[in-house]
């Protein structure tokens, strides 16, 4: 019997983590000025170190959309570290794996936007 319940708690407790990841938000609409080399979201394009520009505040995306599983460093928590996937990864590869999940990470497709996952491709490849 002790062991059903244990199972049980451990079930639940992976259930509400991995649920965790899926829930998105809109992204907040200040942004972080442009000589940060931050992506904003007021609509002033701002260059990254790989020199792609966005509108899109990729921090923001990734506060509201990740956090939850790669933590608020990018030290990983549920799902892996983050913290240097751009010496990984290239952005075009992490844009993939965002759109489409990859192991338990779930597809974003549908629940961010094009521009919101190139933003978050670019941001998390400039991570080195």
């Amino acid at each position: 019997m002790q062991l059903n319940k244990s199972f049980l708690c451990l079930f639940l407790l992976l259930a509400f983590s991995l649920a965790a990841c899926g829930k998105t938000t809109p992204p907040a609409t200040t942004g972080t000025p442009a000589a940060t080399g931050t992506p904003t979201a007021t609509g002033t394009p701002a260059a990254t170190s790989s020199g792609a520009t966005t509108k899109v505040d990729a921090q923001a995306v990734f506060k509201q959309s990740c956090v939850s599983c790669h933590g608020v460093n990018l030290e990983g928590a549920v799902g892996p570290n983050l913290q240097k996937e751009g010496s990984k990864r290239s952005k075009d590869e992490l844009a993939t794996i965002i759109t489409n999940g990859k192991g338990a990470m779930p597809s974003f497709k549908g629940k961010l936007t094009d521009d919101e996952i190139s933003s978050l491709a670019i941001w998390l490849a400039d991570k080195k």
